[in-house]
């Protein structure tokens, strides 16, 4: 079982530090919210915002950080016993 567990983290820090090579930036799209109730009677009822979008830029240290932690815990994974049940 531990073995399983500590294959699936070095294998997700693996994947997740190759994409932050080939990435530059990942921008997320937020859905547009409704405003409350009108607050006068000229103002539009249930006007939507325009969505603002998260951007998030992987720090330069991350990818190979995330790599490295990655292949360790892989090799780790292999001299983890095996259970005999």
């Amino acid at each position: 079982m531990w073995r399983a567990f500590f294959g699936a983290i070095g294998a997700a820090l693996l994947i997740l530090g190759g994409e932050c090579l080939v990435v530059e930036k990942a921008v997320f799209a937020s859905s547009p919210k409704k405003d409350a109730a009108p607050t006068s009677p000229f103002d539009e009822p249930h006007a939507l915002r325009p969505p603002a979008n998260r951007e998030l830029r992987p720090p330069e240290w991350a990818p190979w950080s995330l790599l490295s932690a990655g292949a360790v815990i892989m090799l780790y994974t292999f001299t983890v016993k095996r259970d005999s049940h």
